[in-house]
């Protein structure tokens, strides 16, 4: 499923996002920058300890927040590290969006064309997968709409059909939702 938006491509897939050969994929990380299961776990096994111990070296990483590495063995060259909420802990929604958000101007900012994200927070941390499909439509939505030089493609990387067709049924919804006079945007292929 693709769709562009005011020259931003979002890409829906399914599949392994360790896999795609993005400038970056995002790691949906905990605060302690620690790569143990889920996402996490797949980057460690497949782009090697390098990336392990750039995370030892930054240390931690607020939630709601997202630091970069290099990608090791990965296609990608870096690994963006986003930490998203922890169902129960207060302000789910906000800081889930905040981690979409710094995901995306951390690409930005670091000059970077592509980026792939996984559902951050649908693992473990227990975050609903409707509600985070939700989030980061909005935001990737938004972001779209802000100056931007670098960053032209976005890949939402989901595990299983189940959380591919509820993204894409709310990508749809929200795309025929935006108000864009110029009609910069569309739906590209199904």
């Amino acid at each position: 499923m693709l769709f562009s938006v005011k020259g931003l491509t979002i890409k829906l897939v399914e599949g392994d996002i360790t896999e795609l050969d993005t400038d970056a994929i995002t790691n949906a990380a905990n605060s302690a920058l620690i790569l143990g299961a889920g996402v996490a776990g797949a980057i460690a096994r497949k782009g090697g300890a390098e990336i392990q111990r750039e995370c030892n070296t930054i240390g931690r990483c607020e939630v709601g927040k997202a630091v970069i590495t290099g990608g090791g063995n990965l296609k990608s060259r870096y690994v963006i590290h986003a930490v998203g909420p922890r169902m129960g802990e207060g302000n789910e929604p906000e800081k889930l969006a905040s981690a979409i958000r710094s995901v995306l101007r951390l690409a930005e900012e670091k000059q970077l064309n592509s980026v792939a994200m996984p559902a951050i927070s649908t693992g473990i941390f227990g975050f609903p997968l409707t509600e985070c499909a939700k989030i980061m439509t909005k935001e990737i939505l938004e972001f779209s709409f802000e100056q931007r030089a670098y960053l032209y493609q976005v890949v939402v990387c989901l595990y299983g059909k189940a959380a591919f067709e509820t993204f894409k049924e709310i990508f749809i919804r929200d795309l025929s939702d935006i108000d864009d006079e110029a009609k910069d945007h569309t739906l590209l292929l199904e």
